[in-house]
This record gives structure tokens, C-alpha cells and sequence, in this order.
């Protein structure tokens, strides 16, 4: 059996076969880090788990995303030989593991960590604000744990005679900052409204014109993203102190501050 379709629309990752078949280029970086993954229940889950959680560790950060009341979504992006250790670990030791990476002090430089809590303490003092942490959790839900690559990626294009590229497999990013869905979701809305307005205008749904639209309007959205998330990794990939002092009271200005954490 066969079918046919005006568009059809590659949605398959950032090993897209259907990129692959368009012949156009792709542009990829390997990070030489994993990305590990799973699902996790709250030991003391907040009244409402609307809170992602992130921590800037010296192997890469870790990040909690909520998924219900009482669970969160694990994203652990670490070194290679540490992401293969985490997945081999049974559940009790991968649950502390990930509990120690969210609240146990990490080593510092001693001029970085008086730095930083001396901006702390002017923070308490000024505002009387303390500042919170990553509830704990209690364990890990069965076989949702996983790993895979992070890299940078990007196609420069995304279309083609009724075809088109939305996601990971027109655009990678690094998890750190939480973009790599928001980008895909754009894709989404950006696509879906060109040919809602093609289809009112009575123009088609297939034509390559069409999807052009959507190609420049996502490019001109995602390429800024890509640079910044990309120089973001490699600041937060260096040991140089200074470097490391700057973001450092940088993170705990903008942890200080929920108007600058929230989600616009």
C-alpha cells in the first residue's frame, strides 16, 4: 500500500531521515557530553509544581522540569564516562546521586566562593530574601531512565518541494537553557499558521513559496537562540576563575530576582 501527501513534514529527530533524503547540509558540533534522562517522584512535592530547577555543576548542569504534582522530568547533561556511570547505577544510588548533585557544596576556587557569598549576603540584607533549592527527591519511576548525545545542529534549510523540517531535525541545541522544546514548538505555531493562511487564500497547502515563509520566519527566530545557547555551553564549560566568579554572582543575581526568572 501507498499514499501520498501534499506535505510532508520531518518531525523525526536530529538523525532525520527525512533531512537526510533532502539532501540539504547540516552543520553539527558534537559536545563530547550526554544528556541523561528520566522521570522522577518528589520526596516533598510544593503545592504546586510549576518550578524548573537547574544547577550549574563541573561536569555540565542539571535541570528538573515539572511534569505533575509530584513528579519532574530529570535532565542531566554530564561527561561522558559520568553519564555511563548514572546509567548503571541502581535506582536507590541513581536517586542520591541526583539528590547530592542538586544540594551537596561543590568545590570552588576560595576567591570565587567569598565572592559569591558575599553577594549573597547583601541579597539577604537587602531584600530578607533566602534563596531556595530543588525539593528532594524520592525515587525514580521504572525505565525512564536514558542518555543520548548533546551536540549543536542546524540545517540552513528547512524546506523543500513539499517538504519541511521542524524540531531537532532542523535545529539542535544544548539543554542547558530549557530551548530546545521551545524552539520546536515555535516550529509548530510558525507552520501551522502559514498554511492555515495559504489554505484561507485559496493558494494551497504544497507550494514551495509557502513554506518559504516558513523557513525565513523560523531561521530569523532560531539562529540567535542557537548562537546564544552555544556560547552559554562553552562559558559554562571553562574552569578559568574569573570566568567562573562572573557567572557565578550572575546566577545568584538572577536566582535573587523572580521577575527576571519568570517565563515571558
Amino acid at each position: 500500500m501507498s499514499s501520498k501527501a501534499v506535505n510532508l513534514i520531518g518531525a523525526d529527530g536530529f538523525n532525520s531521515l527525512v533531512r537526510r533524503q533532502m539532501g540539504v547540509q547540516n552543520f553539527a558540533l558534537p559536545y563530547d557530553q550526554m544528556g541523561v534522562v528520566a522521570t522522577l517522584r518528589l520526596a516533598h512535592a510544593p503545592a504546586d509544581n510549576v518550578t524548573a530547577w537547574q544547577r550549574f555543576l563541573p561536569t555540565g548542569p542539571i535541570a528538573l522540569l515539572p511534569l505533575s504534582d509530584d513528579t519532574s522530568s530529570l535532565v542531566w547533561s554530564t561527561s561522558v564516562p559520568e553519564a555511563k556511570r548514572l546509567l548503571q547505577l541502581d535506582g536507590d544510588a541513581f536517586v542520591a546521586a541526583v539528590n547530592a548533585a542538586f544540594h551537596k557544596p561543590m568545590p570552588r576556587h576560595t576567591l570565587v566562593d567569598d565572592m559569591v557569598k558575599s553577594v549573597q549576603a547583601v541579597i539577604k540584607h537587602s531584600t530578607g530574601q533566602r534563596l531556595e533549592a530543588a525539593p528532594a527527591v524520592e525515587a525514580e519511576l521504572p525505565t525512564s531512565r536514558a542518555a543520548f548525545p548533546l551536540g549543536l545542529g542546524h540545517t540552513g534549510t528547512y524546506v523543500g518541494q513539499g517538504v519541511c523540517l521542524i524540531g531537532d531535525a532542523a535545529h539542535r541545541v544544548h539543554p542547558l537553557a530549557g530551548q530546545g522544546v521551545n524552539l520546536g514548538f515555535g516550529d509548530v505555531q510558525t507552520l501551522v499558521d502559514v498554511l492555515a493562511d495559504a489554505n484561507y487564500a485559496g493558494l494551497g497547502i504544497g507550494g514551495t513559496g509557502e513554506l518559504l515563509k516558513y523557513e525565513q520566519a523560523r531561521l530569523k527566530h532560531n539562529v540567535p537562540v542557537l548562537l546564544t545557547t552555544h556560547s552559554l555551553q562553552r562559558l559554562y564549560t571553562t574552569d578559568f576563575a574569573p570566568t567562573v566568579a562572573l557567572r557565578s554572582i550572575g546566577l545568584t543575581l538572577t536566582n535573587a530576582f523572580p521577575p527576571v526568572k519568570v517565563d515571558t
